[in-house]
């Protein structure tokens, strides 16, 4: 039971939206970017301005905010860390995720008192290299993605009580060692280790034989090629209680270039997860909670090396996302049992609708009547961004998304 007690979910963030969605729906902690030195190029990340107003936003809340630090930089990025890593700090962010040691080393330079948190790009896999970056003065470890629970209690029980140790519990699985591919670098000049990853892991593959130039051959028989290095997306959600008995103390979500529907809906399923442990230690997670993460745009899922060595963590039929739900609208308000809504997609009298809102069981809900700003009656919600209300009994908070099952 202890174990969960600071049981920490980390949620990522890669613009304002998905911030505030993390916040909404749960988080202890997010992690984002700045406009530099991150892992992550396609979102727009975090101006220092908006960097700062993230972290006064979230400590008025108690959330923490990481910075990530962690591209393995080049010499002619060396000479803009100081100023970069003077301004993060003057931000009051908690921590930096940092991959590369000579990073590592400016940030005890110019930044002596920033708390460091050694990024899965570093490769930690064993309690050796663990203890001794907790003795170069990193506070947490996020480990390989490689690990199983069993190694992962064994670090624990072989380092200093006070580190911190940080997984990746949920998202896209990547085909190389922790991230470190060179595949976006040699096709697309597009480097992996540097944010620009163009996912060609996700890509169809033929065989071409050399004398038989042009002449395409499938590994498979598959008019689309085969995807031999598409990996399935992770997800621990029902091993939350084995992942704290390993010692665990943050459970990181993958998902910087997700979509803030995406932040909230995952963030609450883990959210509500860690809290039903609290609450029932020892009893089964309810259904409701645990199929949260099939209402998200996702690919197969599996349990990584959580396990030992995977033995179906490969999807060769195609590189596609599965998407049973779609947004229709956001709640603005509740009242006078009405709710009071912005469209997002189109929908009709008649459907279904699920109205998902922080830290509860959803609800099914199917108007009767549906009206929009001029208090007329209407059988569709077709215009993007319209006002609408329709009565309804329940109320929820503001910012609960109204979805509908698409298939």
């Amino acid at each position: 039971m202890k174990k969960f007690e600071n049981l920490e979910v980390l949620a990522p963030a890669g613009d304002w939206e998905r911030f505030q969605a993390a916040m909404d729906y749960g988080a202890d902690a997010i992690y984002l970017g700045a406009k530099n030195f991150g892992m992550r190029a396609s979102p727009d990340n975090f101006t220092f301005e908006q960097l700062k107003k993230t972290c006064d936003v979230a400590h008025k809340k108690g959330i923490k905010i990481y910075l990530t630090c962690n591209t393995l930089p080049r010499n002619n990025e060396i000479p803009e860390f100081e100023d970069f890593i003077k301004n993060v700090q003057q931000c009051m962010v908690d921590a930096v995720i940092v991959a590369d040691l000579g990073l590592m080393s400016l940030i005890k330079k110019y930044t002596p008192d920033m708390e460091i948190h050694m990024s899965t790009q570093t490769g930690i896999v064993n309690y050796i290299t663990a203890n001794e970056l907790y003795n170069m003065g990193a506070k947490r470890i996020v480990l390989a993605r490689e690990l199983s629970l069993e190694e992962i209690s064994e670090i624990r029980a072989k380092s200093p009580s006070d580190m911190e140790i940080e997984v990746f519990v949920h998202g896209a699985m990547c085909v190389s060692f922790s991230g470190r591919c060179l595949l976006s670098s040699y096709l697309v000049n597009r480097d992996a280790n540097r944010g620009e990853c163009a996912q060609p892991c996700r890509w169809g593959y033929h065989l071409m034989e050399e004398k038989r130039d042009g002449q395409y051959f499938p590994v498979f028989e598959d008019d689309k090629g085969t995807y031999i290095l598409n990996s399935k997306d992770l997800c621990m959600i029902n091993h939350i209680d084995k992942l704290a008995e390993a010692g665990v103390t943050s459970l990181k979500i993958e998902g910087r270039a997700k979509s803030a529907y995406y932040v909230a809906v995952i963030t609450n399923a883990y959210r509500m997860a860690v809290d039903w442990h609290k609450k029932h230690f020892g009893e089964p997670l309810p259904d409701w909670i645990s199929e949260e993460v099939f209402k998200v745009s996702h690919r197969k899922y599996c349990t990584g090396f959580f396990f030992g060595h995977p033995k179906d963590c490969q999807f060769y039929e195609n590189g596609g996302y599965i998407r049973n739900y779609d947004v229709v609208a956001v709640i603005e308000n509740c009242c006078g049992g009405f709710i009071y809504a912005t469209q997002r997609n189109r929908f009709f009298l008649g459907d279904t609708l699920e109205i998902f809102s922080p830290g509860c069981k959803p609800v099914i809900v199917k108007p009767e009547k549906i009206f929009n700003e001029k208090h007329e009656e209407i059988t569709s919600v077709n215009h993007a961004m319209m006002k609408f209300y329709f009565q309804c009994n329940h109320k929820f908070p503001k910012n609960s998304i109204i979805r509908k099952k698409v298939n």
